[in-house]
């Protein structure tokens, strides 16, 4: 992900408007500006889990086995749970078992698929970052009040529905 340091200012975004004209400059500085705080946001989570030595895809894969109430997920589930390739997924897993964190295991139903399990230590893992996780996400999310945050929440929920429209 790019990380757009230093956000473009209105001197600056009138030149799109004389080479493009018709631009909307206020919806492309709202634009990068949201892009920027995502951007922020996914940088403060790497230092926070950095701490625990992990690294967030590795953590999003804990988590997403600990949902299960069996501790277990296929490899293609979790990517397309965590939104990523099967070979993105593959290169998680494989840290995560070095680490002892989760266990591969043959599908006893398909002996041509393997199944991942959340192991001791991983859960181990999880317990030792939770509470850090949750006080500092809490801490952060409490900049807003309660309102604010759910309006939040709509609006980048509509943006969300309709990302087709830069697609």
């Amino acid at each position: 992900m790019l990380l757009l340091k230093e956000l473009p200012t209105s001197k600056s975004l009138e030149k799109f408007v004389t080479r493009y004209p018709g631009t909307d400059i206020t919806a492309i500085s709202d634009f990068v500006s949201i892009l920027r705080a995502a951007s922020d946001i996914s940088t403060a989570l790497d230092a926070l889990l950095a701490r625990h030595g992990l690294l967030q895809g590795r953590w999003w894969v804990l988590v997403l086995l600990m949902r299960q109430d069996d501790l277990t997920s296929s490899p293609s589930d979790l990517a397309d749970k965590a939104g990523v390739t099967k070979a993105t997924m593959t290169g998680f897993i494989d840290g995560l078992e070095r680490e002892g964190l989760v266990s591969r295991f043959m599908d006893t139903s398909d002996r041509r698929k393997f199944l991942i399990r959340l192991s001791v230590a991983g859960q181990q893992k999880l317990d030792e970052v939770m509470p850090d996780y949750v006080q500092c996400v809490t801490q952060f999310m409490n900049v807003l009040a309660k309102a604010q945050r759910d309006t939040l929440i709509a609006d980048l929920a509509t943006l969300a529905s309709r990302v087709d429209l830069i697609k």
